[in-house]
């Protein structure tokens, strides 16, 4: 039986933070090509450590003339990057660190088992296995502490990059622990909050003076209570942040990006990889599909696995577990998923309108648990499926 009262605790990290610099341009770069050509394939992966980005990978276009002229911006979408996200310190300032471009055509090994040909349906991009998760916690259908965690982070930035707190600076991580009564939460336990600042004179009591407001702000109203225990910047001075105070790496957050360790994950990262890459396309149907599971009514908690193999169109497996909360047998909801979206790869992404540019709004705060936006941003969060689900079942 499933656990009702308890304590959990789930972590994000800001845009600011070294690992999310490298997905932001990681998918900058997806963006630039999918713009230039729906059907382009990328694979970007960037490194960043003090004074210099490393960018690497496989892409693909049908113009390989084209495939120059775009490498040759890569530096430039790096730097934009950078920029953005308020890099302008020494030791990583978008203008003058070092940019490496060792991105090179996809493998025709790799592109023969994907494309479509004569007699072949388009095949998924890899082998592995991707989740997707909803629960009724939030009116999101995310859970609770990943949820919030990704919301004092944003509000921080916001406050940060309109001039209202000059003080903080980009690389920020928060942690939230709730406690939950008859499996629902109710209050916050811990907060932890560390922020990079541009004073070594300012300590941690002054970190919290500028924080706490915006914590409060966006945190539910009650679940902060006296008893509630805080953490803000603990070690004390954090002046030198972001690539400068320690390596990133695309891909390192992929417990962040996703459900904060409440479901579990296949282990593939999504940052810089177009959607014929399962890793990503076929973990944003799984959401989805959890997610319109939950909308319909149909359980108030559901786990979502999808499998594929490498050059094979169809999934090979599809499995729900709605943790003893399914209002029908989990059985009849697999065989519902399956008939009411196509989930091979081309499938997606006609369904969810994946070879768009939408994908650098991603890299920060989560991938799920937004919006769907009027581009097509997000669109994994929808819940168009309920009537087509309860009709279905």
């Amino acid at each position: 039986m499933t656990r009702q009262n308890y304590t959990f605790t789930s972590e994000s990290v800001s845009e600011g933070h070294p690992d999310k610099v490298c997905d932001r341009i990681s998918d900058a770069v997806l963006d630039a090509f999918l713009a230039e050509e729906p059907e382009a394939r990328v694979a970007c992966e960037t490194f960043a450590t003090t004074d210099r980005v490393v960018v690497g990978g496989e892409v693909g276009l049908s113009d390989p003339e084209k495939l120059g002229q775009f490498l040759d911006k890569v530096p430039l979408i790096a730097r934009e990057c950078i920029k953005d996200i308020g890099y302008e310190q020494d030791g990583f300032h978008w203008s003058s660190c070092h940019v490496d471009n060792f991105l090179h055509r996809q493998s025709a090994h790799i592109a023969q088992g994907v494309d479509a040909a004569e007699g072949k349906d388009e095949g998924a991009g890899d082998q592995g296995i991707m989740f997707g998760y909803a629960v009724d916690e939030t009116p999101e259908l995310m859970p609770a502490p990943i949820h919030y965690s990704h919301a004092v982070l944003r509000r921080l930035a916001e406050a940060r990059k309109s001039g209202a707190e000059p003080t903080l600076r980009p690389d920020a991580k928060s942690q939230i622990s709730l406690r939950y009564v008859d499996g629902k939460p109710v209050e916050a336990t811990c907060i932890v909050l560390s922020t990079q600042h541009a004073d070594e004179s300012q300590g941690s009591d002054d970190i919290r003076a500028v924080v706490e407001p915006y914590i409060r702000e966006v945190m539910p109203e009650g679940w902060i209570t006296p008893a509630t225990e805080w953490h803000v910047n603990p070690t004390g001075t954090f002046v030198i942040g972001g690539p400068d105070g320690d390596a990133g790496l695309t891909g390192r957050k992929i417990i962040v990006d996703t459900y904060g360790g409440a479901a579990p994950h296949g282990g593939g990262a999504f940052s810089g990889k177009d959607p014929t890459k399962v890793d990503r396309s076929a973990a944003y149907a799984a959401r989805y599909l959890a997610k319109n599971v939950v909308a319909a009514g149909l359980a108030t908690r559901c786990t979502i696995q999808l499998s594929y193999a490498i050059g094979v169109a169809h999934p090979l497996s599809i499995y729900a577990d709605t943790h003893g909360t399914g209002e029908v047998d989990e059985a009849a909801i697999e065989a519902a998923l399956d008939r009411v979206m196509d989930l091979t790869p081309r499938g997606i992404r006609l369904h969810l309108g994946l070879n768009r540019p939408i994908y650098s709004r991603t890299a920060a705060y989560g991938h799920f648990g937004r919006a769907p936006e009027a581009d097509g941003g997000f669109s994994w969060e929808r819940t168009d499926l309920i009537d087509a689900l309860k009709a279905a079942v």
